[in-house]
This record gives C-alpha cells, structure tokens and sequence, in this order.
C-alpha cells in the first residue's frame, strides 16, 4: 500500500484498524481513553458501532476483550503498551488460558514515548506476554511492517500482543518484502562471521553496524525477527551453524525479551557465543528516542564493537 512509509507507527495502526474493519465485520476495536494518542479513532470514524472506550481501566479493557471474543467477535484492545501490565492478570486468566482470539496492542512502546519518562516507557511488555503459552508476539520495526504485521494478525489462532511504537522510525522495511508472514524471519544481508539478530525498532541500527563490521573487514548478516514467539528457529539455527557468533539488539529488557528467547533455544540444541544487547534499568525523560538510545549504547558503533569482540573470542 502506498504512503505507508510516510505515516508514523501509530498512524499506520490507526489505518490497518480501519482498513481491516472494513474487511471484517466481526472485528471490534476497545481502547482505555486513549483513541486520539494510539490513532485507534481512524477506527471509529468509519466503525462507530464496533468501537468502544471503556475509560482509563486496562483491566476491564483485557476483560471486555475476552467477553466480545467469547461471543463471536475479533477484538483489538488498544493502549500504551506500559499501562498494559495492569491488565496482564487478565491476559493470564481471561484470554490466555481460554486461547481467545484476543489481539492486545501496545503502543507508545520502548522509547518511543522519551518526553515522560520512565512510566511511560515499556521495556518488559515483551518478556510479560513472552511467558503466557498460546500469546504470538509480534514487534514490527516501521510503519510499513506494522500495517501488515496488523492485517497478517487477523489469521492468528488464538491471542497475540502487538507491540508499536509512537511516531520516531525508519522506514526500512516498506522496499524490502511485500508480504508479512507471522512466524518468519526476514534475511536483510548474508554474513559469515558474525550474525546480528534484532527486533522492531532496532533493524536500521543493526543494518549500519553491518556496514560499520563490512568497513573493518568483518563480514555480518543481518536477520529481521518481527514476530518473537513463535521464534523462527530454522533461522536461528542456521545462522548459528553459519558464522558461530550472534549479537541480539533490542529496545527491551535483556532479561526475558527476544535475545532471551534465541538464547534459550540456542542454548539447548546448539550452544553459540552470544551477545544480548538491550537494557538493564528504566529509561530516562529525553528530548527524543534517539537521545536514550545514544545514553545506553544502542548505535550502530556499539552494536559493531560487541560484534567485533565476539568475532575475536570465536
């Protein structure tokens, strides 16, 4: 679809919500007071009667949700992917343990949201929805993968967390593939010496230390993994066979996040040197996402320096 990579994260989901209701009649948007910040209102400028603000309560958002799945419907419940966590008891109970059909969508993610701060910023959606066993988990990197990471959603069995960010991203991946498929990682460039793994918002980063390790005479592949769970092991696996060296970059918690995930898996089937790289506190208040992302060292220099050093210890 054209313009896509011209419209912020947010946008683009305001725009696959809509564009999806008028494929679906049976899907229903839910937001907590927030359709004007996650762009949910493009949804009920032209579905009225299948949107509904249940007010600041992300508990009865989760609940609603799991009711109007329940009675035949497809519900997206929109929110700022911190406050999500107040209805995770709800996932856990509500949807989870029932399979429901349930897509909680997280927006404002990660850094996206630097002006407020901490409480606003989420580093742990990903490992919170990574434990529950029947949630896919889906963190596109642009405007472009989140459109169609949105309507590719719609086939999933069962519940889903869509993660996005607000309006900061480079839209990388609108010439790089036509189709998203759920499940499937995307090769952005071959490597043999090292492999970087990453996740959303971090691919353009890792596709510049790529760049940065080809100048220094390393060669590095770079793999896209928009969907976390399920992970695409097959990929895993082979680029591990491949360059014996991975480097995991994501705007998330190192503990339990995607670097987590390639390392569990690794660590069972084929033992790899690796590198997780990602944060180990809060965030911070910042004039912007690139700001915070500088303060904690996810660049592209230092995504290349930890590469290089594992090169090194190989």
């Amino acid at each position: 679809m054209s313009g896509l990579e011209e419209l912020t994260p947010r946008e683009a989901l305001g725009r696959a919500l809509a564009d999806l209701g008028d494929l679906r009649g049976d899907v229903v948007v839910l937001v907590a007071d927030t359709g004007e910040p996650t762009r949910a209102r493009l949804f009920a400028e032209r579905h009225p009667e299948r949107y509904f603000n249940v007010g600041i309560a992300e508990q009865a958002l989760v609940g609603i949700a799991a009711g109007l799945a329940l009675a035949g419907f497809m519900p997206y419940a929109v929110t700022f992917a911190a406050f999500l966590a107040r209805g995770w008891e709800q996932a856990r109970n509500a949807v989870d343990r029932l399979a429901l059909p349930v897509r909680l969508v997280g927006t404002h993610a990660g850094f996206s949201d630097a002006y407020d701060g901490p409480s606003h910023q989420a580093l742990e959606d990903v490992a919170l929805f990574r434990v529950l066993p029947n949630f896919t988990i889906i963190v596109p990197a642009d405007s472009c993968e989140v459109y169609r990471a949105v309507m590719a959603s719609a086939a999933i069995r069962g519940p889903a967390y869509i993660r996005v960010g607000r309006d900061f991203h480079v839209p990388v991946t609108c010439s790089l593939y036509d189709k998203f498929e759920v499940g499937r990682a995307y090769v952005i460039r071959e490597g043999s010496d090292v492999a970087i793994f990453t996740t959303g918002i971090m691919l353009p980063c890792a596709i510049d230390a790529a760049q940065l390790l080809k100048d220094r005479g390393i060669s590095a592949a770079v793999v896209h993994f928009p969907t976390v769970k399920p992970l695409d092991y097959s990929t895993v696996e082979k680029y591990a066979t491949k360059a014996g060296a991975i480097v995991t970059v994501e705007e998330h918690m190192v503990h339990g996040g995607f670097g987590s995930a390639v390392a569990e898996y690794l660590s069972q089937t084929r033992p790899t040197k690796i590198a997780i790289m990602g944060l180990k506190s809060y965030g911070r208040s910042a004039k912007s996402p690139a700001d915070l992302y500088h303060h904690f060292g996810l660049t592209p220099e230092s995504v290349a320096a930890r590469a290089e050093e594992l090169v090194r210890l190989r």
